[in-house]
């Protein structure tokens, strides 16, 4: 199974903004406006409906239109849709409904909460892959789905077709080696984690799903780019630039602290739904000082039109 074109570089993993309060609407405007921004800052791919998209929150019919609505305003960028499910069969009619309104790619964790076995693991992989012809992003992630996906199973899935990809949120910066050998070259390697997406592209990764990408897209497609051009101290640079971002970013549980960010900027309302509240005080003002230091940069390097990595990879 080979990935879509674009599936490497920089991934930004969209919010989901809500018109008002914890219970409200989908702005799909909002919503729109972030898709088509990091589309233009040289984003290589879009998420939908992750983790930063607060999909467990929404309905069944909500998590397609916010899918379509990103496909929509993605303009051609290829769009990874999240699946993530305590059941697999809610997983399978996530991604046949992603697949309907026009996702490129899927992307499938654990079952959170359930703790599966490895063989439980790669059941459920199947089973989704088998519903659609779609490529699937396999997302590890034991902080949230209480169990991980071992390098054997990963190499399993990838032998048999069913994997394309990996989003690594484990933060093992030796695991991108350990894969390559298992794997070999084809398994495209995303980092998951923005504080470490630098040492994860030395360490043999293609990318990174990032949450920063967000809030400063041009900086985070920049330093990708940097690093495919062996330009290191230009990629330092934007690492060392964003770190206090990155930090204050996950001060507080992904995706309140973004989006408090996003409203900082005026692109979205702050409203994560419960049981996520909106960010603290503190962490606002963390995020006003550390976004003083970065958003000059990146509306400079988004006028450069930076190039897209999906171009040049």
């Amino acid at each position: 199974m080979r990935p879509p074109p674009g599936l490497r570089g920089s991934i930004p993993a969209l919010v989901t903004p809500f018109l008002a309060g914890d219970a409200g609407t989908i702005d799909r405007a909002a919503l729109s406006r972030l898709a088509a921004r990091a589309a233009a800052r040289g984003a290589g791919a879009l998420v939908a409906c992750g983790s930063t998209g607060e999909a467990p929150a929404l309905s069944a019919v909500e998590h397609a239109q916010v899918i379509a609505c990103v496909v929509q305003a993605a303009h051609g960028l290829p769009v990874v849709a999240g699946t993530g499910a305590p059941c697999t069969e809610t997983a399978v009619a996530l991604a046949v409904a992603a697949e309907h309104v026009g996702a490129s790619a899927l992307l499938v964790s654990a079952p959170p909460y359930v703790k599966p076995g490895q063989e439980g693991l790669r059941a459920h992989v199947r089973a989704v892959a088998a519903a659609t012809g779609l490529p699937i992003l396999l997302y590890d992630v034991p902080s949230r789905a209480g169990v991980a996906f071992a390098d054997e199973t990963v190499a399993r899935l990838y032998e048999d077709g069913l994997i394309a990809a990996l989003k690594d949120a484990t933060g093992d910066l030796a695991r991108p080696p350990r894969l390559a050998r298992l794997c070999g070259p084809g398994l495209v390697q995303l980092s998951g984690d923005d504080a470490t997406a630098l040492a994860h592209l030395a360490m043999g990764g293609q990318g990174c799903v990032s949450v920063t990408a967000n809030v400063a897209p041009a900086l985070c497609a920049a330093l990708q780019t940097a690093f495919l051009a062996r330009d290191m101290g230009m990629a330092a640079e934007i690492r060392d630039l964003l770190a206090p971002l990155d930090a204050a970013l996950f001060a507080e549980t992904n995706p309140v602290p973004v989006k408090a960010a996003l409203r900082l900027l005026g692109l979205c309302a702050p409203h994560p739904r419960l049981p996520l509240t909106r960010a603290e005080p503190a962490t606002a003002a963390r995020l006003a000082r550390a976004l003083a230091g970065v958003m000059e940069r990146e509306e400079a390097m988004a006028a450069q039109r930076v190039p897209l990595i999906r171009q040049v990879a």
